[in-house]
């Protein structure tokens, strides 16, 4: 069996789709990968249910207080949803419930506290959720943060 590389996001992969199937039981609504075609390509939501389109999901799989550049990747991605967002209601849907879940309290606490992040999310409508891992799925992601900590 070959090892697995540094940088393997296998088990991130793995606990986006758990909290994603969580999250769709949770709220009663299959929510799913998808692209949006845009000027000079496209872009993928991590979750997104309903016909037309009624909610939007990013997931973080991380275990664990957020570093600097993590923060940053959280707001890109809470921008992502605006765009998205900004997308359909321009095609006259109605806009959608727009959140940013996360794998543990701790992964949450900085955009659900009294950072100017969680403020700016909190003022354009975006909700963050936590939707608490299995032991064997959160045990595989904190071996995988171990290995990929630089």
């Amino acid at each position: 069996m070959a090892a697995t590389a540094p940088g393997d996001s296998s088990a991130q992969r793995e606990a986006e789709a758990v909290i994603l199937s969580s999250l769709s039981t949770k709220l009663g609504i299959d929510l799913g990968k998808r692209k949006f075609e845009v000027e000079g390509g496209w872009l993928e939501i991590d979750g997104v249910g309903g016909a037309p389109p009624t909610i939007l999901v990013e997931v973080w799989a991380h275990l664990g207080k957020p570093k600097s550049a993590q923060k940053s990747k959280v707001m890109k991605d809470a921008f992502k949803l605006l765009y998205a967002s900004s997308l359909l209601t321009r095609q006259g849907f109605p806009k959608p419930r727009l959140m940013l879940a996360f794998a543990d309290k701790d992964a949450a606490s900085h955009f659900r506290g009294d950072s100017w992040m969680a403020h700016a999310l909190d003022a354009q409508g975006i909700e963050c959720v936590v939707s608490a891992l299995p032991s064997d799925v959160r045990a595989s992601v904190l071996h995988a943060q171990k290995r990929q900590y630089r």
